[in-house]
């Protein structure tokens, strides 16, 4: 089994504000913007809250409107918007899928989807960032790889509406949708795929630290990271700085370290 560090969500460059924890520990990782997709924040919503509003309560100079488009991907929430047919789903295209399939990334290889957190609190009725709260880069859900639909004839219609499956994307040949197993194989009593609350584990920055030192396990100096060759310092492992998706081969026990943060 491979492994993979695939970052997503806000970050500094897109959306410009880190994803909330929230206060009963949700990790709600927000989509970038996209103007060529066609879901606009309005139209996401959790917990009775829509995304527009969720990003303008922690950043009320954020430069997103109601009617911005974003990029939902990967889609692991069906709660989150009103539909009937719907699979879960993971899609990628360009350099970042063909660094994938370098890798020899496949069926039964596993996602860990992180990105950049901060906790966030309710005050006199709107939720704000925690003043001084840091910021982490944390793992916040997975996808352990059961099919990939490779080419538009494949697609099944549960997943028309998937950023993904536009026309123009498969237009190079070069995107794919990656859609889980039924069930996880390092835990079968789990589903193949699922978003993850808060849980100090789960947290991949080292305390003290910017939030792209990592406090990874001594053994990992010993597994190869894609992207991350020269990544090992005296504080900690530094992840780099560009690529979204970072594969690794695991040892046993960088096996039991990831089944660990997933239960």
């Amino acid at each position: 089994m491979k492994v993979v560090f695939s970052r997503k969500g806000f970050d500094s460059a897109s959306g410009g504000i880190p994803n909330p924890i929230l206060p009963d520990g949700t990790l709600l990782s927000l989509p970038i913007p996209s103007p060529k997709d066609g879901i606009p924040y309005s139209a996401l919503s959790y917990k009775g809250k829509s995304y527009y509003e969720i990003i303008h309560s922690l950043s009320p100079r954020a430069n997103i409107a109601p009617s911005t488009f974003c990029h939902l991907d990967p889609d692991l929430r069906r709660e989150v918007l009103p539909r009937k047919d719907w699979l879960p789903a993971f899609g990628q295209a360009g350099s970042s899928l063909m660094h994938l399939y370098n890798q020899g990334v496949g069926i039964g290889d596993l996602f860990l989807f992180f990105g950049w957190y901060r906790q966030t609190e309710i005050l006199d009725g709107r939720l704000r960032f925690v003043p001084g709260a840091p910021d982490l880069h944390i793992i916040y859900g997975y996808l352990q790889v059961g099919d990939i639909v490779k080419c538009k004839e494949d697609l099944p219609k549960e997943l028309y509406a998937h950023p993904h499956a536009a026309d123009f994307r498969w237009a190079t040949h070069k995107n794919a949708l990656f859609l889980p197993a039924e069930t996880l194989s390092l835990n079968p009593s789990l589903p193949g795929y699922a978003c993850l609350d808060y849980a100090p584990k789960r947290v991949l920055t080292k305390e003290g630290c910017k939030r792209r030192i990592w406090d990874l396990p001594q053994y990992f100096r010993d597994i190869p990271i894609s992207y991350n060759r020269k990544a090992w310092r005296e504080e900690g492992f530094k992840s780099a700085g560009r690529g979204q998706e970072f594969v690794f081969e695991p040892n046993e026990e960088a096996l039991n370290w990831v089944r660990d943060i997933i239960q």
